[in-house]
C-alpha cells in the first residue's frame, strides 16, 4: 500500500508563498504520475500541476508562473512551491500518484490564504 504524506500547508497572507511537500512510500520515479489537486468547500476538486513520467509538468491557467512542481527522488518527495497566493487560493490541498489504474491520495494539507 502507498502512503503519500503531505505537509508544509498553514495561514498566509496575500502575496505570500509556501511550499507544500508530499512524502511517498516509494520511490516517487516509480509512479506513472503525480499531481496536486485543491478541493474547497463547495467547488469541485481541481488538479493545480501534473508531473508525469519523463518529468514534464501541466498546470491549471490560474496558477501558471506563480506556482512549481518539483520532484526529489532521492528522498521520494515532491513539492508545489507556491508563490503570489491569494485569497482564491485557499483550499486543502492533496498529493496524489498514479501508476497504471490505482490512484493513491494523501490526507491533504489546509492552505489559507488571509489578510
Amino acid at each position: 500500500q502507498v502512503q503519500l504524506v503531505e505537509s508544509g500547508g498553514g495561514l498566509v497572507q496575500p502575496g505570500g508563498s509556501l511550499r507544500l511537500s508530499c512524502a511517498a512510500s516509494r520511490s516517487v520515479a516509480s509512479f506513472d504520475a503525480m499531481a496536486w489537486y485543491r478541493h474547497t468547500l463547495g467547488k469541485q476538486r481541481e488538479m493545480v500541476a501534473r508531473m508525469i513520467i519523463g518529468g514534464s509538468v501541466v498546470y491549471q491557467d490560474s496558477v501558471k508562473g506563480r506556482f512549481t512542481f518539483s520532484r526529489d527522488n532521492a528522498n521520494n518527495t515532491v513539492y508545489l512551491q507556491m508563490n503570489n497566493l491569494t485569497p482564491e487560493d485557499t483550499a486543502i490541498y492533496y498529493c496524489n500518484a498514479d501508476q497504471s489504474v490505482r490512484r493513491y491520495w494523501g490526507q491533504g494539507t489546509q492552505v489559507t490564504v488571509s489578510s
